[in-house]
This record gives C-alpha cells, structure tokens and sequence, in this order.
C-alpha cells in the first residue's frame, strides 16, 4: 500500500506530538508512533457488481452432517447459527475457481455500467481464495474479461482486507494520474475449505469440546463475488465518492488465525477466535480513533455502517467498543456467512441497491482482517440536483 503523494518522511525528536499535513496526506507523531490517515478528492465509486453463487448450505445442514460429532461431544443443535448468526451461506458449483467466480462479477459491472473491456486501465485481483501460487489469478480474470493488452493487472493479499486494499491502491493511482479508472475483484470460494473441515472432524476420534474450537470458524465461511469499477471524480451531483481513510496494524496477533494450510487431510484453518476477536476490536478501537478525528467523520456524521462480518458477538462488541449505533449497521451475515474481502463491499453494493444507502449519505467501510490489520474507508454519496 503506497500513499497519494511519494513522499519519505523522516521524524526527528522534535516532532514528537506534532501533527503535519502535506497534499492529501496527514499524520501525527506521537509517542514514536505515526498515524496516518488518507484524503482523496478525485476518486469515484462508479459501479458496483456482485455475484452469489447458486447452492446454499445452512448452517443446519452442516450440524446434520456432523451428527456423529455432536453425538458424541454432547453439543446441543442449533449451536452453529447461535454462537455466529449466521443462518445460511452460499458455496459455487464445485470446481469454481476464484477467477471465475471473479469474472462473474467483473461482467455485471460491464454491463451495468455500459463500459467497454477494452477501456479498462488497471485490473486488481484481491481475494484471499486464488487459482494459484503463479500467475497471478488477475491474469486469468484479464483473459475472461477480455480486458486490453495495455491494462495494469496484478493481485493484493492482505486476508479479509484484500478489496479494500486494492480501493485504496486503485484510488492512489487515480488520484496520481497514473490511470483514469480501473477495476477491483474477488472471488471467494469456500468449498474445499468447508468439506475439508467437515471431513476433518468427522475423522478426528480425539476431538474434545475444547479441541474442536478452532475449527468452528471455518464452518462461518462462505462463498461469493465483488466488482468495482472506480474512476476519476467529475465533482459532480449523484457521484459516490471515496474520500477518506485510515489504518492500523498490530501484527503482535498474525498467530491467531492461519488459513490455506494443505495437507493430507485438505484445506484447513484454525483460529482462536476468542482472542483474534478482542485483539481485532481492540485495533479497530485504535482505528476508528484516528479515523473519526477528521471533521465530519464523527459516529454522528455517518449514515451506514458496512462491516467485515465474521460473526453476530464480534458485531456487537465492535459497535459497543466503539460507541456506535447497531442501527446504522447494515448487516448480511444472516445469509452470506464471512465471505472474506468480499464481505464489507458487497454489503455496500446491496444496501446501495436497495435504497438503504442513498444520495446525500456518509458510509464507512470499517474492515478487520487476520494479520492484524484494520482499515477503514470513508464514502460520501453527493446530493442528487
């Protein structure tokens, strides 16, 4: 991730408590500590696309087919949907790869927004699901698409902050001039994830009510597509803009939550969910801080809240901590599940397309992913005339 301007800053000691700003980037110095936060004026959300896949698995259905588990442990039914919130999640046909379930909604935005492949300047692809080590999975995403030869294309990893990342990244460019507009893209698919886990635990013999937690977050997963398709800010009535930004990083925590290890049993993940939820809320707490310091970036200024969901506890500890109104949180954990980086942008395009986020409105994008890492995105929706 690069600022608006290339800038190297050095600190000396005096600076110590200072606070600069230069262009549109600001920091403050405090405590050998620097907090950064990002401007933009030229950048526009132009058209937002997404894909769900056609099967879904409730979250009955998983303990159905851990009937021998839940058996054996004592568990009580309906301790899935209860312990996260989450009632359903989506998974592709088997063998989807990540690229096309990318393309899938790399092609509704194409067509929504009436905008030629061969137009597109920069293609970034930000899933934490991926075809393969190389190429980059962008480049398969580039082929379906039928994108030009002259487009910038490349992937960003960062766990469940991969799209918003690659906003950020999209909209540095933007805001250079290095490109007029570009497309940002993910596909997750939770698949072989889920029935690896199932499969997992259903051999496992030595599993214990302790043992077997780590494993529960992998069974929140689901699957799905975002496109967005951002370009150079005309200033103009009815335009969603990005317009802010701030981050934080408390990587003391990358241990608690390992995903995509292989091995001969699949695909598996184990977390600590517990504490990968304090210490996620607890470096939100820090960001939000930063974040809502800028004027007009208040929790009474926003309008809409669209979050990273992981499960219905961290909501609502994210919204207590932070003092926030759980009215203003538009949520689709209930029938997505945690659809990795394309969680917290996929709600936006739906509460945008149902009307819930409308012209005249302020909406923050606050995104928590493994690592730790925080980021959140300020949107500003201008007046219609």
């Amino acid at each position: 991730m690069f600022l608006p301007y290339a800038l190297r800053i050095i600190l000396p000691c005096n600076y110590m408590n200072r606070s600069f700003s230069l262009g549109d980037f600001s920091a403050s110095h405090h405590h050998q500590t620097i907090y950064v936060m990002i401007h933009y004026t030229s950048v526009c959300l132009h058209t937002f696309g997404y894909a769900l896949p056609p099967r879904i698995l409730t979250s009955e259905d998983i303990e159905k087919k851990l009937a021998p588990v839940y058996d054996r442990l004592k568990l009580p039914q309906g301790r899935l949907e209860l312990m996260s919130g989450i009632r359903e999640r989506r998974l592709w046909e088997r063998g989807t790869k990540p690229s096309q379930a990318a393309a899938s909604a790399g092609r509704k935005v194409l067509e929504k927004g009436d905008i030629a492949p061969s137009s597109i300047e920069c293609l970034i692809f930000t899933s934490v699901s991926r075809d393969m080590m190389e190429p980059a999975t962008a480049s398969f995403v580039h082929e379906l698409l039928g994108l030009s030869s002259s487009c910038l294309i490349f992937d960003i990893s960062n766990a469940c902050l991969g799209f918003l990342d690659g906003m950020v990244m999209l909209a540095n460019m933007i805001e250079l001039g290095q490109v007029n507009n570009g497309l940002v893209v993910s596909g997750e698919t939770a698949e072989e994830l889920i029935e690896s886990t199932l499969a997992s635990l259903l051999a496992d013999e030595s599993l214990s009510r302790k043992s077997i937690k780590p494993a529960f977050a992998s069974l929140t997963i689901g699957s799905g597509s975002m496109a967005l398709y951002m370009t150079r800010a005309l200033r103009r009535a009815g335009e969603i803009r990005l317009v802010h930004g701030a981050w934080r990083a408390n990587t003391r925590y990358a241990n608690l939550c390992h995903g995509g290890q292989a091995s001969r049993k699949g695909t598996l993940m184990e977390t600590n969910s517990e504490e990968l939820l304090r210490r996620g809320v607890e470096t939100a707490e820090t960001t939000w801080k930063q974040f809502s310091s800028r004027p007009g970036w208040s929790a009474e200024d926003i309008d809409l809240f669209f979050c990273h969901q992981v499960g219905s506890a961290h909501a609502k500890l994210l919204f207590d901590t932070l003092q926030l109104d759980t009215d203003k949180n538009f949520e689709t954990l209930e029938n997505l599940g945690n659809v990795g980086s394309v969680s917290a942008p996929v709600t936006m395009a739906m509460a945008t397309e149902n009307g819930t986020f409308r012209p005249g409105s302020k909406g923050a994008l606050l995104g928590i992913g493994s690592g730790i890492n925080c980021l959140m995105l300020g949107v500003e929706w201008s007046a219609e005339e």
